[in-house]
């Protein structure tokens, strides 16, 4: 099986997608046959970037009301004004208004400064640590509290920009003759509300460039950075699990030993010093991560708040869900009509991941974005999925208004915050559904109309199988027809 040529123009979304041929009017209409891409200095990587730094601009306004003053004069402001970040507050709370050295100085006791929670040590990863220090340093270290903490989420939101970046340059880089597929990521209402909560982006652009660089047949550079994106957050780690799987059937082993040795090697660079250094503070991400009860935005949450049952053994029901949807998804690759391609076994193992873990915060959408963007590059579907996400980020802030609200009750009563949870889990099932469609049934995934196999998938994109589970002959001889033509599987069409 030969790969599709990559000097043909790239595919225009307004020619495939009704939603982008209808939202394209708005600039003009679709593009015309005789348009002539690359030829003017607003390449689609740039329109792209500029779009998603304008979207990120967005999300900063968005926070505006909690800039100026909801952060710093009581709890229930910045959940009315639905404008929360953990970045000011985890300023102090985490010591680095203090000077205090992340994994090594542990904090004080509750009892000697209620500021830090009870909190023992940083409970990130040490790459997210690191570029939580980063950023302190960057910080007036002089003036007064409120303004210091204003400034260290002014400087935080310029290093996220600039990750948002790079994941908009990723994703445009990774299907080559798609790369008006990012504008999904670019314009995504979830992505820009959410991009300055927490420290998620370090990890998705690592997690972004490590799919590219597969996607270019570079499985050491692959790995090293999927090592460290695994530094930054735990869950791209996963995707050293979709690639097993994925060589596996290819028979691809040894681009496989690369990409796991590389993230293993990088992984341990970030690590061992830390761990040799301060094994407790180190530590302290994984025990927190394993102690965590059940929190906001889960599923074991809605079950447990409409049952009534505590469920004491939340750790063990998560674990062996995830497992047993991994598993699946593994049964699904090996036994589909052909391989599936690797950003659709990416999104669907988060994807998983996220259901069936014990806490959902808002952020986590920030991991599934750019995958959705390669895996199921449909607007209308995208929509959908992204509206079931606004539904929850506007559902969480207004249910904890309500929480903290007292006698007043203003916001979302608990009912209508069990059905934002719904909502966002529905939405996200959804899009995990129609992405197992184009697994079993390839002739409806938009990807692969033109007769490609898996432009994302670097070593694997056009190699023969080596190991299946099931009749390899119901797979479809024929791609779907593309502008006319009928298509073998992964070779050019001819006119």
């Amino acid at each position: 099986m030969t790969k599709v040529h990559e000097d043909r123009p790239p595919v225009s979304p307004t020619g495939q997608d009704e939603v982008a041929a209808a939202g394209s009017e708005l600039i003009g209409g679709p593009a015309g046959r005789h348009v002539r891409p690359g030829g003017h200095w607003l390449t689609p990587v740039r329109v792209v970037v500029l779009v998603a730094l304008g979207m990120f601009a967005l999300g900063m306004v968005q926070k505006l009301p909690c800039y100026d003053w909801a952060w710093f004069q009581g709890a229930g402001s910045q959940y009315t004004h639905a404008c929360y970040s953990d970045i000011p507050h985890l300023y102090s709370a985490r010591g680095f208004a203090d000077g205090l050295v992340p994994y090594r100085d542990k904090f004080p006791d509750l009892a000697v400064d209620p500021k830090y929670g009870g909190m023992q040590y940083l409970e990130y990863p040490v790459l997210t640590g690191a570029f939580m220090q980063a950023a302190s340093w960057l910080t007036p270290s002089s003036g007064a509290i409120q303004h210091r903490e204003q400034m260290y989420w002014m400087v935080n939101a310029g290093m996220l920009m600039a990750c948002a970046a790079v994941i908009a340059v990723c994703v445009t880089r990774t299907h080559r003759r798609r790369p008006w597929d990012a504008l999904l990521l670019a314009l995504a209402p979830a992505f820009a509300l959410n991009a300055t909560i927490n420290w998620d982006l370090p990890a998705v652009a690592l997690a972004a460039a490590a799919m590219l660089m597969w996607s270019r047949s570079r499985p050491l550079a692959a790995g090293v950075l999927i090592g460290l994106a695994t530094a930054a957050k735990l869950y791209p780690v996963l995707l050293l699990g979709v690639l097993f799987v994925l060589c596996w059937r290819a028979g691809k082993w040894r681009a496989f030993g690369a990409a796991a040795g590389g993230a293993v090697v990088s992984w341990l660079v970030v690590n061992l010093p830390v761990m040799l250094y301060a094994w407790d503070g180190w530590k302290r991400f994984y025990v927190f991560s394993q102690d965590r009860p059940i929190d906001f935005g889960s599923v074991w949450l809605l079950i447990s708040q409409r049952s009534g049952n505590p469920l004491d053994g939340a750790n063990t029901y998560a674990t062996g869900l995830t497992l047993l949807l991994c598993l699946g998804i593994g049964v699904l690759t090996l036994t589909a009509p052909r391989r599936p391609r690797f950003a659709q076994l990416a999104f669907l193992v988060v994807a998983a991941f996220i259901l069936a873990n014990k806490v959902y915060s808002p952020q986590y959408v920030l991991w599934l974005v750019p995958l959705a963007a390669l895996a199921r590059p449909r607007w209308r579907d995208f929509l959908i999925w992204q509206a079931g996400e606004v539904a929850y980020f506007l559902g969480i802030w207004f249910y904890l208004a309500y929480t903290t609200s007292g006698d007043k009750h203003q916001g979302l009563p608990l009912e209508g915050y069990q059905l934002a949870i719904a909502i966002h889990l529905l939405a996200t099932l959804y899009l995990c559904g129609v992405v197992v469609r184009d697994i079993l049934l390839p002739e409806r995934d938009v990807v692969r109309r033109d007769g490609s196999d898996d432009p994302s998938g670097g070593v694997l994109d056009g190699a023969e199988d080596v190991f299946v589970l099931g009749d390899k002959a119901k797979a479809p001889r024929y791609a779907a027809p593309s502008e006319g033509r009928r298509v073998d599987w992964g070779v050019e069409p001819r006119d």
